[in-house]
């Protein structure tokens, strides 16, 4: 498809994924059939049944501070160009450009699939991330209120859970999250690119303006609930001069802890990075590229657990530098809680009240 920005979508192409044995690619006919694809509008989005038949994934990460998460949809329709996430839709024979961000799968009955597990004998608590792909509040939770069930099967079991997102919907589940932090069950990380509106809307065209975002976290922090910043993704050469500003705002706003991630670019999300720059940032993209490359060993992406995250050479030293001082000085070093698992009620599968 030929590369060009899309109004509210983040990707500028739909390439076909890894596993697909043919490729397309747009070209001048002569008969104005660019033309005609430049005038097509932005693709919907669509939402699409996910046949789960388990909802708590498992991993060993060692780079990760969670073993357990939930993933209410596959794909996200926040369209945030450099989500690391993308790659899955591949998977699904789909493509990791505007298919990731239109063509959403649902998993309609997670709570019921988490209430059967939870309901396990052999099951152990341990706390739950939600958002650990994609986001669990993009714009369909605001309608389908999926990740709503799930909170309200985990206050009910009593069971711990840590939320990532970029989105404001969040503070629609403080009748639950409330209560739950105040017995130690609950935090939530709200993610920080950039404070720079006009990058906003085109780096993740549907996620909550930054504004918003901070306005979320005063509201969870005055409501209780345990705040923190994730800057994430740090971009080189694009958002890395925000890094104290944007720690000093969410400071400002509640937050009480701090972290980072450098920008990832695996599989097929090096492209579409590379081609959101050429739309969006012409003038930077050659510089932008060189950056991250430097911080990867001379490659765009680096799988390595540790590193991965943070990067490596003078210019992610250098970042990680300014990140810890920034943090010491704002009182964001502060460790999070630990969350509480000796709560735990384990909940009958069919969701009836135990008579004992």
């Amino acid at each position: 498809m030929l590369p060009r920005a899309h109004k509210g979508r983040g990707a500028t192409c739909n390439p076909e994924g890894r596993y697909e044995r043919h490729a397309r690619e747009a070209f001048d006919d002569g008969w104005g059939s660019l033309d005609e694809l430049a005038m097509e509008p932005s693709p919907r989005t669509e939402a699409l049944p996910d046949r789960a038949r388990t909802i708590i994934t498992h991993n060993q990460s060692p780079d990760v501070p969670f073993d357990q998460s939930i993933n209410p949809y596959r794909g996200c329709e926040h369209g945030c160009i450099y989500c690391y996430a993308r790659p899955t839709h591949a998977f699904l024979g789909l493509s990791p450009g505007l298919d990731f961000e239109t063509r959403i799968f649902v998993k309609q009955d997670a709570a019921r699939l988490l209430r059967q597990e939870l309901a396990q004998p052999g099951y152990r608590c341990r706390p739950i991330s939600l958002g650990a792909n994609t986001d669990p509040y993009q714009p369909l939770e605001r309608r389908l209120r999926v990740t709503r069930a799930i909170l309200e099967v985990l206050a009910e079991a009593r069971h711990p859970v840590g939320i990532v997102t970029k989105s404001a919907l969040v503070c629609r589940d403080l009748d639950l999250l409330a209560p739950m932090a105040r017995d130690g069950l609950a935090n939530v990380h709200l993610s920080l690119t950039t404070l720079d509106p006009k990058i906003a809307r085109t780096l993740e065209p549907r996620a909550s303006s930054p504004q918003r975002r901070l306005m979320a976290m005063r509201t969870l922090a005055e409501a209780g609930v345990p705040v923190g910043v994730m800057v994430a993704p740090i971009i080189p050469g694009l958002t890395d001069a925000e890094i104290e500003a944007i720690l000093e705002q969410a400071a400002a706003a509640g937050a009480s802890t701090a972290g980072r991630v450098l920008l990832r670019l695996p599989y097929e999300v090096k492209d579409l990075f590379a081609g959101w720059l050429e739309a969006h940032f012409p003038l930077r993209a050659r510089h932008v590229l060189s950056l991250v490359r430097q911080c990867r060993g001379g490659r765009l992406n680096d799988p390595d657990f540790g590193s991965r995250m943070r990067g490596q050479g003078a210019f992610a030293e250098l970042i990680a530098q300014r990140f810890r001082k920034a943090v010491r000085r704002l009182g964001l070093d502060r460790r999070a809680l630990p969350q509480r698992t000796d709560l735990f009620r384990r909940p009958t599968a069919d969701g009836q009240l135990s008579l004992l």
